[in-house]
Parts: C-alpha cells; sequence; structure tokens
C-alpha cells in the first residue's frame, strides 16, 4: 500500500519512490508477487463508512502508482483481501485496469485467474480471501476445483491467500480456523493442503499482519505469512509489525520445492523498505518455522538461506 490520498492526502512526499531500496532484488526474479492492500483509484467515495475518519482504515491510491509496481519489477498482484473493494467493485475494476496497462497480472475477483507465459512455462496465479465476490478460501471444495482445473493447464500454479486472525499474537499458527472482530478468516492449513493437494505448486499468505511460518508439504512451499512489506502511514510497522521480508523462491519446472531465501528488510519511514543487515525477519520465521512444524525437513540458517534436510522431501516433490 504505497499511500493514500483518502481521508486525507498522506501520499510520499513529492511522490518518493518508497519501492527504490528494495527493487534491484524485486527486479531479479523470473516472478514477482505482491499483494495489493486498498486500490488503485482516482477519485471516487467508499462503500465502507467510518465512525471517526481519523481512524479509518480504507486505502486509496491514485492510478499513476501503479507505474512504482511496474518499475519495481512486480509482474503479478493479488486483489484479494480485505482492501481491495473499500471503494467497491468500481475501486477494485480500477485496480485491474491500472495493472493491466502496465502488464501486470491480477487475480482477487470471483472468476479473475492470471495465466501467462514464464521462460516457456505456463503459471497460473489465483488468489483467495475470505470475502464477497472474491475467490473464496472458505469453499475449500470449490476452491480445489479451480485450482485441479489451472493444474491441468499450467506446468506452475500459485495460490495466494489472504487468511488468518491479525495482530502481535498471531505469529503462532493454530491449525484451526482463525477469527478477526467475530469475522471468519479461515483455516490457513487446512486450505493450504487442500490447494497442493489439487495441483498448487506454490502457497503465498498475508493478511494477519506478522510473519508466520514456512511449511514444505508434499514437496511444495507454503508461506503462512509474510506479514506486511510497504505500507507508507495508514498502519503501525512499529515493532514485528514493520519487519518486511522478500521471500525468493527456487521451483523445478515441475513445481517442486529446491531451495530458497528470505531476504530481511524493515519499513523504514518515509523512505519505505530498506534491507536489514540484522536479519530480524529471516531469524523470527526460522524459529516460528521450528516451532510450529518441529519434524520440518526446511532447514533455515540466520542469515535466510532455505535449504531441504535430506534428498527426502526432494524425493516426494518429484513423485
Amino acid at each position: 500500500m504505497l499511500g493514500t490520498d483518502f481521508p486525507k492526502d498522506t501520499l510520499p512526499p513529492d511522490d518518493l519512490n518508497i519501492l527504490a531500496r528494495v527493487s534491484p532484488i524485486l527486479r531479479q526474479a523470473d516472478i514477482t508477487f505482491g499483494n495489493l492492500e486498498g486500490v488503485l483509484l482516482d477519485g471516487g467515495e467508499p462503500i465502507k463508512k467510518c465512525k471517526t475518519l481519523s481512524a479509518c482504515y480504507l486505502f486509496r491510491t491514485p492510478t499513476r502508482y501503479a507505474s512504482r509496481l511496474k518499475d519495481a519489477g512486480f509482474d503479478v498482484m493479488s486483489l484479494a483481501n480485505n482492501h481491495a473493494r473499500d471503494f467497491g467493485e468500481e475501486g477494485r475494476s480500477s485496480s485491474m485496469e491500472a495493472l493491466s496497462a502496465l502488464g501486470i497480472h491480477h487475480s482477487g475477483r470471483l472468476g479473475d485467474v492470471a495465466s501467462w507465459q514464464v521462460k516457456g512455462l505456463k503459471v497460473a496465479m489465483v488468489a483467495f480471501a475470505p470475502f464477497g465476490n472474491s475467490n473464496d478460501m472458505l469453499d475449500i471444495k470449490k476452491a480445489v476445483e479451480v485450482v485441479a482445473e489451472l493444474a491441468g493447464r499450467h506446468e506452475i500454479v500459485m495460490v495466494s491467500m489472504h487468511a488468518g486472525a491479525e495482530g502481535l499474537d498471531a505469529t503462532r499458527i493454530p491449525f484451526d480456523t482463525e477469527f478477526y472482530h467475530g469475522e471468519d478468516r479461515g483455516d490457513a492449513v487446512k486450505f493450504a493442503h487442500a490447494v497442493i493437494d489439487a495441483g498448487a505448486d506454490l502457497v503465498i499468505g498475508h493478511g494477519p499482519h506478522v510473519l508466520r511460518a514456512l511449511e514444505l508439504y508434499k514437496g511444495r512451499l507454503i508461506a503462512y505469512s509474510l506479514g506486511n512489506f510497504c505500507t507508507h502511514w495508514g498502519i503501525s510497522v512499529a515493532g514485528i509489525k514493520g519487519l518486511a521480508p522478500i521471500l525468493m523462491v527456487n521451483l523445478r519446472a515441475n513445481g517442486a520445492f529446491l531451495g530458497g531465501q528470505v531476504v530481511s528488510a524493515r519499513q523504514q519511514r518515509p523512505e519505505g523498505p530498506i534491507l536489514d543487515e540484522k536479519h530480524a525477519a529471516a531469524r523470527m520465521i526460522k524459529e516460528l518455522t521450528e516451532q510450529d512444524f518441529p519434524d520440518t525437513q526446511l532447514q533455515l540458517d540466520a542469515k535466510g538461506r532455505i535449504n531441504l534436510k535430506s534428498t527426502k522431501s526432494q524425493s516426494i516433490g518429484d513423485k
């Protein structure tokens, strides 16, 4: 969320490019994915109503900021989250149009799936969330059908999920249905396992606004939450909420996980995310992974390198 002009203008001063310090890393990948909270929209009125505008969590970013995403290297974005419809479907339509105009793929609205070619491989990304008119992660049966159909036509299928409770006490995975302010936020583990069983190769989670563990399931990687990344004002980035990792993943052509790297960054306002030589995000993800998945075949070190502990996991992925 690169800045909002609603309810008042808190955009970066002089349109400062707050992705500049991490863009060289983002541009390295064959596919760079992000979750876009809020809308890319010029003007318009929100459908959500706030009792107090000073505490109003509605995000409206001018459409010109789509070029910041393009310049940073983003290839595909999720538009399935609790802010993608802050300004109704008109707002999400505007986001889709602004991204498409620059060649950035997207998924989020019910039935909206990204599909494109990368190095001769057909790739799909489908984004799920437990919110209205989005690909619904609460309907696991339907999600499985969608992913299985995509897996039949693509070599690589990526799944994005906006799932889980929010806040400082949401770093641990409960292995059960989660709620936030009474709202059903789904069972992230059950959902992620189901879509991998259906043919997904990589599952990327966001929603809790804090980091969570990584899991290797049937040779496929699941990131249960990558926290916040680049949020110019609007929400707190104090402490662990300001950790902003970039997860780099290497996959075989059949989607099996080969290895990766957690590149640690943290948010520093007003500049945006900056690299963190203390590797705080990597160390936290390592700790959470060891706590929630003590028998994991993933080996993480304090600087963020991710490897397989043995050839056993690799052979599972190749079957």
